[in-house]
C-alpha cells in the first residue's frame, strides 16, 4: 500500500477514533458519575484522557509502515 494512502487511512481512522472515544467516555460519565464527589470525575477524565492514546499509537505505528533496513 502506498505511503500516502496508508496516512490519509490512518488519519481518518484517527479522527474516527477521537470522535467516537469523546462521546463513549462523555455518556459514560454523565450515566456513572453524575453524584459522585469531583475527585471521581477528576480521575475519570485523567484516566480517559489519557487512554485514548493507546490505539492511537498502534494507527500512528502502522501509518509508519514497515520498518526499512538499510
Amino acid at each position: 500500500m502506498p505511503v500516502r494512502l496508508r496516512k490519509f487511512i490512518g488519519t481518518i481512522l484517527i479522527i474516527l477514533l477521537v470522535v467516537v472515544y469523546a462521546m463513549l467516555a462523555t455518556t459514560i460519565a454523565v450515566a456513572r458519575l453524575g453524584d459522585q464527589p469531583w475527585w471521581v470525575h477528576l480521575l475519570y477524565f485523567i484516566l480517559t484522557g489519557l487512554l485514548w492514546v493507546l490505539p492511537a499509537m498502534g494507527i500512528i505505528k502502522w501509518m509508519a509502515g514497515p520498518l526499512r533496513r538499510p
